[in-house]
């Protein structure tokens, strides 16, 4: 005899297949690491020091 299978639950485990499918599509088309984050960082933090560094005094006053 066949099993009894929940029509409800079949749709519900479904749906989670595809939420989880769009979730990873995601992480892949948006997603960076942390090693990249922490690098944009550390270079946007160099180039305001530069930046800083390279002022003249009259424009350091303000």
């Amino acid at each position: 005899m066949a099993e009894v299978t929940s029509l409800n639950r079949v749709r519900k485990e479904r749906a989670r297949a595809q939420k989880r499918a769009q979730a990873d599509a995601n992480a892949v088309k948006f997603g960076r690491s942390k090693a990249e984050r922490l690098r944009d960082q550390a270079e946007a933090a160099k180039v305001r020091r530069d930046l800083d560094g390279a002022r003249r005094e009259e424009d350091r006053a303000e």
